[in-house]
C-alpha cells in the first residue's frame, strides 16, 4: 500500500455532454504528493476534459472524486480546490484578461487575500523565475503566442498552488524558451499532471507517462509509449525500414 499522501483520486469517472457520446469513460487516476505525471493522446481523447472535471468546471456524469482526501461533488467543494490546484488552460487567451502583464499576475494573489504589496512581490518573484522580469509593463494582448504562454504560467504559479495541471505548456514556445520551461519545472517542489504531444519534453519533466484514447486511460498492457534511436551511414538519405 502506498503510504504517500493521496492528492487526487478519480474512481470510474465518466463525462458526456447532454445528448452526446462519452468524452470520459470510467477513468481511474491517482496523483500522490510528489508525483509528476505526463499525459499523452490524440486530440479529442478527453485530456483537457479530464482537467476541467478535476477543477469542477465540468460535472462528471458518473464516478467518484476525492481531492486532498475529501470528496468533491458540489461547486462549494471546488472553491477550496481551486485555491490549491493551479490550472494552465490550453489557450492562453482564456487565462489573460488584464491590460498589463503585472496586473494579470497580481490578480491571483490579490484574489487569495494577499495585500497589494504582497501580491506585487509574489508577482515579481514569479516573473523573475520565468525570465520575464522585463515584461511587467508589457501590454498583454500585444504579446506573441509563446510570451502569452509563459505569462499564463506566471499567473498560475503566482497563486502558489500545491498541484499543477498543465495543458500543453510548450505551445508556441521556441527551443530556448522550452529549455527554460524544463529548467523551471525541474526546480518546482510541486506535484503535477502535464498534457503534451511532445514525448521528449514529457520524458524530461515527468516520472511516468500515461496514454489516453477515446476517453480512457490506457494501462501498461494496452499501450507502451516509447521512442528509439538508430544510426547508419545513409541516415540523411530518404529510405524505408522493413
Amino acid at each position: 500500500m502506498d503510504e504517500r499522501e493521496l492528492v487526487i483520486h478519480l474512481e470510474d469517472i465518466s463525462f458526456a455532454h447532454p445528448g452526446g457520446p462519452r468524452v470520459l469513460d470510467n477513468v481511474c487516476l491517482d496523483l500522490y504528493r510528489g508525483d509528476r505525471i505526463g499525459l499523452m493522446g490524440p486530440n479529442g481523447s478527453g485530456k483537457t476534459t479530464l482537467f476541467h472535471v478535476i477543477m469542477g468546471l465540468l460535472k462528471p456524469t458518473a464516478g467518484r472524486m476525492e481531492i486532498f482526501r475529501k470528496p468533491v461533488r458540489e461547486e462549494r467543494d471546488f472553491v477550496k480546490v481551486r485555491g490549491r490546484i493551479g490550472l494552465l488552460f490550453q489557450d492562453a487567451d482564456d487565462q489573460l484578461f488584464s491590460p498589463t502583464v503585472l496586473e494579470d499576475v497580481v490578480f491571483g494573489p490579490l484574489n487569495l487575500g494577499k495585500s497589494r504589496e504582497e501580491a506585487r512581490d509574489i508577482a515579481r518573484r514569479t516573473l523573475e523565475l520565468l525570465g520575464l522580469s522585463s515584461f511587467e509593463d508589457r501590454i498583454t494582448h500585444k504579446l506573441s503566442g509563446g510570451e502569452k504562454r509563459l505569462v499564463s504560467l506566471a499567473t498560475v504559479l503566482a497563486m502558489e498552488p500545491e498541484v499543477l495541471l498543465l495543458d500543453e505548456p510548450t505551445t508556441g514556445l521556441d527551443e530556448p524558451t522550452r529549455e527554460k520551461l524544463v529548467e523551471v519545472l525541474s526546480r518546482l517542489d510541486l506535484s503535477y499532471i502535464l498534457i503534451s504531444h511532445e514525448f521528449d519534453f514529457l520524458a524530461r519533466t515527468t516520472q511516468s507517462i500515461l496514454a489516453m484514447e477515446k476517453g480512457r486511460i490506457l494501462r501498461d498492457e494496452e499501450a507502451k509509449i516509447h521512442y528509439h534511436f538508430h544510426k547508419h551511414p545513409l541516415g540523411t538519405v530518404p529510405h524505408e525500414h522493413d
